[in-house]
């Protein structure tokens, strides 16, 4: 090449990357920036779903028990919040959210690692969305406590829920919303049908039956000691289901909006189908049945969330309340299982009921995937292979961390002290 031409190539290729420079500096310069308005509404929304826990489901299980284990309850879901926080802080958040491969993710924002008060994640700090995600794995083992109450030691408790978080709740998280396997297959869940509800409700079945029924059961009367508090505790899940599922749209924003109206929407359906049943084939409708076809319908609406119009979330909720009735007051006797509390009646049958009709009524306007309903069928199978791998991880997992306290530390009070009551027998205190 002449010096000429050698001059003229340089020339042009100057020119050329002068033309292309705006663009590609746009391109380096794009960063994400902070928003004021979502960043207000996460804050909000993650207050909300920790009032979801303490004092929700503290109330909610705290008023169904007897007298004698009540103080038991709050302390289990009091302790079990704390130490989801701290695994959460330690490992739980870099399991599910970080880097890895497709069934768990790495250990680079272990200990929180990288999250200074700049770094963001989308448009708001990582702080908070890192504590927003905290108090889903905060609220997913405290829902387990319903299963076993009146019967488990408290020691074994807190080991158990410490490795619960560590090897199944962040794993799953890590397949659903942390670019796992599911994400990949496609699977919706918007705020934790599979992640959070149908995993506590396995877990809470595998329990129970590991545990065994408590002294007494099905020989003599067990009712609630107060509903008041149960009534409470159900009004505040409500109110705090607002921060899990519209907050899951993780932005102020027309998604936020329509989550926050389907679940107020399919809550109310499923607490009146709920008594419908309960009216029907009992014969009253009581303050407890309405309460918990409630919380059946907010459960059955969550990964629904964010998928569906109003329509949709009717139909869910009708669904839910008389499924998770017939699940709770006839499936369980029918099996003769001890599950307390109903975490596998409501949480496990309402999260997989509410996973599968999330693939059925699923509108493309609303979350940019159709369902069956919009011509799209084989979005039902891949709710269904969902649910699937995670009953099959959460089971299997549940079990071996069950036997291994089991050897560690023991899982069951004596009788004794599950006669006189776990409040006086373990804690040194009681209501009077």
């Amino acid at each position: 090449m002449t010096d000429k031409n050698a001059k003229l190539a340089l020339w042009l290729g100057i020119v050329a990357g002068l033309a292309s420079a705006p663009g590609a500096w746009a391109q380096e310069t794009a960063q994400p920036t902070l928003d004021t308005g979502d960043t207000a509404w996460m804050l909000t929304s993650t207050a909300l779903v920790l009032m979801m826990t303490v004092p929700g489901v503290a109330l909610f299980y705290g008023g169904m028990v007897r007298k004698k284990n009540v103080l038991s309850v709050l302390m289990q879901v009091f302790a079990t919040c704390c130490v989801a926080t701290i695994v959460w802080m330690v490992i739980g958040y870099s399991l599910a959210f970080s880097e890895g491969n497709a069934y768990f993710g790495g250990l680079s924002k272990a200990m929180l690692a990288g999250l200074g008060k700049d770094v963001l994640s989308g448009t708001i700090p990582e702080t908070v969305f890192m504590t927003f995600q905290m108090t889903f794995a905060i609220i997913t083992p405290a829902l387990i406590v319903g299963a076993f109450v009146e019967r488990m030691h408290f020691g074994a408790t807190l080991l158990f829920m410490t490795l619960w978080s560590i090897f199944v709740y962040a794993p799953v998280a890590h397949w659903v919303w942390g670019g796992g396997f599911l994400a990949n297959a496609g699977v919706l869940d918007f705020a934790g049908g599979t992640v959070v509800h149908l995993n506590a409700g396995i877990a809470g079945l595998v329990v129970a039956l590991m545990l065994g029924k408590r002294h007494g059961y099905g020989s003599e009367p067990m009712p609630p000691h107060n509903l008041t508090f149960t009534l409470i505790g159900a009004a505040l899940l409500w109110v705090g289901w607002f921060g899990f599922n519209a907050g899951s749209a993780v932005a102020a924003n027309g998604l936020a909006g329509m989550a926050m109206a389907v679940t107020q929407i399919a809550t109310a359906a499923a607490a009146l189908s709920w008594m419908a049943a309960e009216w029907v084939f009992r014969g009253k409708p009581s303050l407890l049945g309405i309460a918990s076809g409630a919380v059946a319908g907010l459960v059955a609406i969550t990964p629904a969330s964010g998928f569906v119009l109003p329509g949709g979330a009717l139909a869910i909720g009708l669904v839910a309340g008389v499924v998770c009735w017939w699940s709770a007051s006839w499936l369980k006797i029918k099996l003769g299982y001890d599950d307390s509390l109903d975490v596998f009646g409501v949480h496990g049958v309402g999260g997989f009921l509410g996973a599968l009709l999330t693939g059925v009524f699923a509108a493309e306007s609303v979350g940019g995937k159709p369902g069956l309903l919009e011509g799209h069928p084989e979005q039902v199978l891949t709710q269904l292979w969902g649910t699937v791998a995670t009953i099959v991880w959460c089971a299997i997992a549940t079990a071996a961390i069950l036997k291994l306290v089991d050897l560690l530390v023991g899982l069951r009070v004596p009788r004794e002290i599950e006669i006189e009551g776990l409040d006086l027998g373990l804690h040194g205190e009681a209501v009077h």
